[in-house]
């Protein structure tokens, strides 16, 4: 851990110089999935190499639109991965046992939602331990953790790894979160659509990305990917 430590501070001051996207390209290529992902790790190096599994994630909740959103992914048929902000789930502890009951994964979004580029070690490491005590154990047995608005650094990154977690960002962006029209989400997808192994960053409390979720699922399965969890994808 010690030269992994060594080798993330040597190469901080160029993923920064770099620019956030082209940084994200060198972090890919050289820092090992279990620290990071973007994608799925069987489709990793063969992007756009046709059908296959695709993960739907939700950050942000739980709202008082999680019931509905888990009643649309019933109905669809499809399970996906709800990045939850801890105390959230601390004031609504029963539609955590409800995301859970009804076989979607559970991981963290933060405990207060503040960027982990903002906190000192100890803060991220509280954040960190807190939110995970109030979520069921995944089943794979793998800790997931997302950033607040995508904000991280090797040093935040290496924070989360030490206690076991793996940085989870994503490589699809739905814009839902400024489009504030569910016809705008579709067309997201429409001039789009997911590859192989992507991870698609979708929010809850938002009614607009709620209603796209049916034009968006049944585009995914007409392209002939399988729907799934992050967790799942990462085996």
């Amino acid at each position: 851990m010690r030269a992994i430590s060594e080798v993330l501070s040597a190469m901080e001051p160029t993923l920064k110089a770099k620019g956030r996207h082209s940084a994200k390209r060198l972090a890919e290529a050289l820092l090992p999935p279990e620290m990071v992902v973007w994608r799925g790790k069987r489709e990793r190096r063969r992007r756009g190499a046709g059908p296959g599994r695709v993960a739907l994630t939700f950050d942000d909740g739980p709202t008082s639109l999680t019931p509905e959103y888990l009643a649309v992914l019933d109905q669809l048929g499809v399970r996906a991965t709800f990045f939850v902000i801890g105390e959230l789930c601390a004031e609504h502890p029963e539609l955590v046992r409800e995301i859970a009951a009804q076989g979607h994964e559970l991981a963290g979004h933060s405990y207060t939602h503040r960027r982990f580029t903002e906190l000192s070690k100890q803060e991220l490491t509280d954040e960190l331990e807190r939110t995970r005590a109030l979520l069921p154990v995944s089943p794979g047995g793998r800790r997931l953790v997302r950033p607040p608005h995508g904000a991280v650094s090797l040093s935040s990154m290496f924070t989360c790894a030490r206690r076991g977690f793996t940085t989870v960002l994503w490589s699809f962006n739905s814009d839902d979160w400024c489009d504030k029209e569910a016809s705008r989400v579709e067309e997201t997808f429409r001039e789009r659509t997911p590859e192989a192994g992507e991870i698609v960053l979708l929010h809850e409390g938002q009614s607009w990305t709620m209603s796209a979720l049916p034009r968006i699922v049944h585009a995914l399965k007409k392209a002939g990917h399988e729907l799934c969890t992050v967790g799942e994808l990462l085996d």
